[in-house]
């Protein structure tokens, strides 16, 4: 049976094996899915050794993408672009493929939700890697304007730098912000801390759209203070949780599994509903 693993420190509370075993289900495919919980010291030797013992592909997480990134034979382009690596597929001919499916299930969610990002003014909020790997694939929407604001303003700056040859992207203090914006994407980690970014209320307003990389068993710190604020419409990472995860599927299986039934199930198993 084709063997696949998610590797991360730590990796305990991961949903990844709930969620590909269903797809797994769904989609009539024969494989079993893990957890590895290497040392940070000692990633890529068990890399190596995953997939010298017969492993098919693996997804990577926190603290090993950037590490992923050095490590694979091949890099996607989105990979490329994102400077990290989440998912890992041994090809026929014996090569490890790097890519990035982060961004792409970022976007599907948000159409899921019936987000309009073409012609949109974007904020993201963060400069780091998940920030990174969001970027290209918002940016091939062909947002109006996409606007970067982070605590430190020159990673903003090295950022847009970066991408600015994809599209309409310039970063921002938090002090130069001026609405309205039509979505705003928190993509920092002060939710799992229970924080919030320095953003002022008068940038939320009734018809923005609130997206949270972040998600739990309630609402996250951001979205409830967006909410407080007047946003109607708002949205937590769970839903971008499955939809990298089945474009991950794809990458390794070339067939598409359905997310809607799975998110349900994962919302029921995360006790959401």
């Amino acid at each position: 049976m084709d063997r696949y693993l998610v590797f991360g420190h730590p990796v305990r509370h991961s949903k990844s094996p709930f969620i590909h075993t269903l797809f797994a289900r769904q989609t009539q495919q024969e494989l079993e899915y893990g957890l590895a919980e290497p040392a940070v010291d000692e990633f890529a030797q068990a890399l190596r050794t995953f997939f010298a013992q017969g492993g098919k592909g693996c997804n990577v997480t926190v603290p090993f993408k950037e590490q992923a990134f050095t490590l694979v034979d091949r890099l996607s382009p989105r990979a490329k672009r994102a400077g990290a690596v989440n998912t890992i597929k041994l090809t026929d001919d014996g090569v490890l493929l790097g890519d990035n499916t982060d961004g792409a299930g970022l976007v599907a969610d948000l159409k899921s939700h019936g987000v309009t990002l073409g012609d949109s003014r974007i904020l993201l909020l963060g400069a780091g890697g998940a920030a990174r790997g969001a970027l290209a694939p918002l940016l091939a929407e062909l947002p109006s304007e996409l606007v970067i604001a982070n605590r430190t303003h020159a990673k903003a700056q090295q950022l847009a730098a970066e991408f600015c040859d994809l599209g309409p992207v310039t970063a921002q203090t938090y002090e130069q912000l001026a609405g309205p914006f039509d979505l705003v994407i928190n993509s920092t980690s002060a939710s799992l801390q229970g924080e919030l970014p320095p953003l002022a209320p008068a940038l939320i307003h009734t018809d923005i759209a609130i997206y949270d990389m972040m998600y739990g068993a309630s609402d996250t710190a951001f979205i409830s203070w967006a909410k407080q604020h007047g946003a109607r419409q708002t949205m937590d990472g769970l839903g971008m949780l499955v939809e990298q995860a089945a474009e991950a599927f794809t990458v390794w299986r070339g067939i598409r599994p359905g997310t809607k039934q799975v998110l349900r199930e994962l919302k029921r198993n995360l006790g959401v509903i």
